[in-house]
C-alpha cells in the first residue's frame, strides 16, 4: 500500500523473549488443571521413594526429606494448555540429591513420576538430573496447595508442566521409556515447550 507510514498500523508488539512459541503470559493467575480428583494428604504418612535401578531403594518421610539440603528453582513455568508464568520461587530438595542417595546404576536411561494418586509421567533420565529436576513443597515462600500438587510435587520446568508430576510419591529408574498417563492419552513423550512438543508427532 502506498504512503503507508508506521503510526498507521501501530508498532509491532515485541515478543518476550521468555516465552516459548504458543504460549501466553499468565500474569497473576496460577490455573489449576487436573487429571484426577484432588487428593488429602497427611504428611505425618507421606512418602517418597526412589527405586528400580539403583543400588539401594531409598524411602524418606516428610521430615526425613526436609532434612536434606534444600535447593531453588527461581524462573519461569510452561503448561501444555499454552500459558507460561513468570520469576516463580520453588523450594525443595533438588532430584541429583535423592538419586546420588539411592546410587543410580548404569543401565537406568529413564524415570517415572509416580504420585500418590496413581499418576505417572514419564522423563529421560537426563531432564531430571544436572540440576534440572526438584521435589518442591515451598513456591513463592509459602506451602504448596493441595491444587497444585501439594505437599509436594515434581518440578522439571524446562519441560511443559505435565511432567510435574503433582502428590508425587517417587521415581522408578528404568533402562527404557514407558509412558505415562497423558502420554498413554497422546501426549507427547519428552514435552519441550521450545519446540512445541505437545502430542505424538510434533
Amino acid at each position: 500500500m502506498a504512503g503507508a507510514t508506521r503510526g498507521f498500523f501501530g508498532r509491532r508488539r515485541e515478543r518476550d523473549p521468555r516465552l516459548p512459541p504458543g504460549q501466553y503470559d499468565a500474569r497473576d493467575e496460577w490455573p489449576v488443571l487436573n487429571a484426577e480428583a484432588t487428593p488429602r494428604l497427611d504428611t505425618a504418612r507421606w512418602t517418597f521413594t526412589v527405586e528400580g535401578l539403583v543400588e539401594r531403594e531409598t524411602t524418606w518421610t516428610w521430615d526425613e526429606i526436609h532434612a536434606l539440603p534444600p535447593a531453588r528453582y527461581e524462573g519461569d513455568i510452561h503448561c501444555v494448555t499454552t500459558w507460561s508464568k513468570f520469576g516463580m520461587r520453588f523450594d525443595g530438595v533438588s532430584v541429583d540429591t535423592l538419586l546420588d542417595a539411592a546410587g543410580v546404576l548404569p543401565t537406568a536411561t529413564h524415570v517415572i513420576g509416580v504420585a500418590h494418586t496413581g499418576y505417572t509421567t514419564n522423563l529421560p533420565l537426563a531432564d531430571v538430573t544436572g540440576g534440572k529436576a526438584w521435589v518442591v513443597w515451598d513456591v513463592d515462600g509459602r506451602p504448596l496447595t493441595r491444587e497444585h500438587g501439594g505437599p509436594a510435587r515434581l518440578l522439571v520446568p524446562h519441560l511443559y508442566f505435565w511432567k510435574s508430576a503433582k502428590w508425587v510419591s517417587g521415581l522408578r529408574l528404568l533402562d527404557h521409556d514407558e509412558p505415562g498417563f497423558w502420554e498413554r492419552n497422546g501426549y507427547h513423550d519428552r514435552g519441550d515447550p521450545w519446540t512445541e512438543q505437545r502430542y505424538q508427532g510434533d
